[in-house]
This record gives structure tokens, sequence and C-alpha cells, in this order.
């Protein structure tokens, strides 16, 4: 008698345990005085870090290779840089029905944010479709998010609680950029040593990201925000937040469709289109938001988590699609989740659109 396999459960990204383990130690435990001061400084440095991390893993040369399938990529960047900005700004008229003012403020910033990379990958993979083209499409969000992001939050966040100031362009420049130019630079000489011990360097990435998260989180406690945060917010957030992705999902699968793309490059477009990366996004909204991070960051954990669930849903039925073959091209090897930008693979590139 055949015995009936237990459906798979939506995964919980042990990442963002993490991430709310932080969270309740920064409320039972928030860091004062001159610890709060180091705990800046040492925030500083490790965002640094972080992206100078960035720039030595990500080969431009290879990804720039994938721009003969320019269609493809111009899609999912227009999705995730234009699509998802305009629904956030569309958000602003459920001020204060759904959400509070600093909660849509933190809602427009996660639709500025790049694409994810490995969970992109990884879905593409299970759902049988073309992964060199979701490694390309995520490199290039990864890599046009470091620019991209901050100059959209100049545009749209610049007159809606001053999230965005001179001093946020100068941080910006010194903590964000200098330090990914200094990566890329460097690329030639540690780039191999980094893509080598890209495990070991992944806790570095997630130490950074966590100390990040502690320090936001503690000054929102010590200056009392969360007093600004009730169950009715979080709720309206969540329901904002489902058809946010909905729709974005709904876009990217039938958006593709329309543009003439074959299953294979829809499955790429829809995952890499539709997601939002929280390591990117973590640090660049302590720097921008500052004392405010707290609540800023608050759409961007809960939509990463969610993306997941229904993502790895959507990713089991599209493999049992009819038309479903064996994956074009091979996943990279799996990683702790949420590494934020990898290398392309040599020769990666997405198919671009099929005649129909």
């Amino acid at each position: 008698m055949k015995r009936l396999s237990r459906p798979a459960r939506p995964p919980v990204d042990p990442f963002v345990l993490m991430l709310l383990g932080t969270v309740g130690l920064a409320a039972l435990l928030p860091v004062r005085g001159a610890g709060a001061e180091a705990a800046s400084g040492a925030t500083t440095g490790a965002i640094a870090l972080l992206f100078l991390l960035y720039g030595a893993r990500l080969s431009t040369r290879e990804a720039l290779d994938g721009l003969r399938h320019w269609r493809l990529h111009l899609t999912v960047l227009a999705c995730t840089f234009a699509v998802f900005p305009l629904l956030g700004l569309a958000t602003r008229g459920l001020v204060p029905i759904l959400l509070t003012e600093p909660l849509q403020q933190g809602l427009l910033f996660l639709t500025l944010v790049p694409s994810t990379v490995q969970s992109s990958i990884a879905f593409t993979s299970l759902a049988r479709g073309n992964v060199p083209a979701a490694i390309c499409a995520g490199s290039f969000s990864s890599l046009a998010g470091i620019v991209l992001t901050p100059l959209l939050a100049a545009l749209l966040l610049g007159g809606g609680g001053g999230a965005f100031s001179a001093d946020a362009l100068l941080a910006i420049v010194l903590q964000l950029l200098v330090p990914f130019a200094a990566g890329q630079l460097l690329r030639r000489w540690i780039g191999g040593f980094v893509v080598r011990h890209r495990r070991v360097l992944g806790f570095v990435d997630r130490g950074s990201i966590l100390l990040v998260v502690y320090t936001a989180f503690s000054e929102g406690m010590v200056r009392g925000v969360w007093h600004r945060v009730g169950p009715a917010g979080l709720g309206g957030l969540l329901v904002v937040e489902a058809v946010l992705l909905a729709v974005m999902l709904l876009l990217t699968w039938y958006g593709a469709a329309a543009l003439g793309f074959g299953r294979a490059d829809r499955v790429a477009i829809q995952f890499a289109g539709s997601k939002k990366s929280l390591a990117s996004g973590l640090p660049m909204a302590s720097v921008l938001f500052g004392a405010e991070a707290a609540l800023a960051v608050l759409p961007l954990m809960l939509f990463h988590q969610m993306q997941l669930m229904v993502c790895a849903v959507i990713a089991g039925r599209r493999a049992r699609d009819p038309g479903a073959g064996t994956p074009r091209g091979t996943a990279p090897p799996e990683e702790p989740p949420e590494d934020p930008v990898r290398p392309p693979v040599p020769g990666s590139a997405g198919s671009g659109p099929r005649r129909r």
C-alpha cells in the first residue's frame, strides 16, 4: 500500500528566527549610554565591511555578459525598481485607515530594496525554471540597488518624515558606495578568497546584520518608538503586504507571458521580480532612517518571511506543471539563507523571450 507523502511545510527562515531573537534581546536589554555609542560605531564599521564583501563577491564582468538577454533583465529591474515603488506610493492612501505614517514609510522603503539572489535561484530551480537567468537577474538587481535604492529614497522619502538628508547622503557614500567600490577594485586580489570561503564569511554577513538590527531596535526602545505601533497597526501592515506580494506575483507571471517569454523564463522573472532582499535592505535602512530604523525595517522583516512561505508553495506547484521539464542550468550549492550577493556562474544568462 502506498504511503501518502506529507505536504511540505512552508519554510521558516532560520535567519528570521535569529532576527526575532535579536529584537527580543533589544526589547529586554537595550544598549544605552556609552554602550549605545560604541554599538553605533561598531554598526557603522559592520555596514562598511558588509558592502566591501558585497563588492568583492560580485563579478561585474560576468554579470555584464548577460546583457545580450537584456529584455529579461530589464523586465526584472522594471518590476523591482519601478512597479514595486509605484505600488508603495499607492499605499499612502491607506494612512491612517490601515497604516500609520511610520509604517507606511517603512513599507515604501521596502518597495525600493533590490531583489534577493539566493532564494530567487533556489525557488527557480525548484519550479524547474531558468536558473542561469535567475542568477544573472538577481545579480543585476543587487548591483543596481547599490545606486538606485538610495536615489529612489531621496526622491520618494525625502518629503515624508525626513528620512533622507544631506547627512544621510554623505553616510550612504561613505558607508555603502565607497566600500562597495573598494571591494570591486580589490576583487582581483581577494575575490577568490571571498568566493572560496563564502560559507564562513556568510557568518560575518549575518553577524553584521544582527548587530544593525540590535542597535536599531535598542535605540527604538530607548526613544519609545514602539508605543506608536499597536496590534491593529501590525494587522493592517500584514494585510497590505499580503496584497502587495499577491499583486507582484500575478504581474510578474502574466506580464512575462504577455511579453512573449517562455515558461522557464517566466518562472525566473516571477521569483526574481517579486522578491526583496532583507540582507541588503537592513543596512540601508539603518543609514537612511537612523533613530526611526526600528519601525522602517519591520515591514521588510515581515515581508521577507511572507515571500519565503508563499513562494515555496508556488514553486512546488510550478514543478508539477505539465510543461515543466528539468531546471535549465543548475542551482549553486546550498548556502545559509539570504547570502546577499553571489557572483554569477560563468556563462550564466537568460534565454530571452520565446516567440509564440
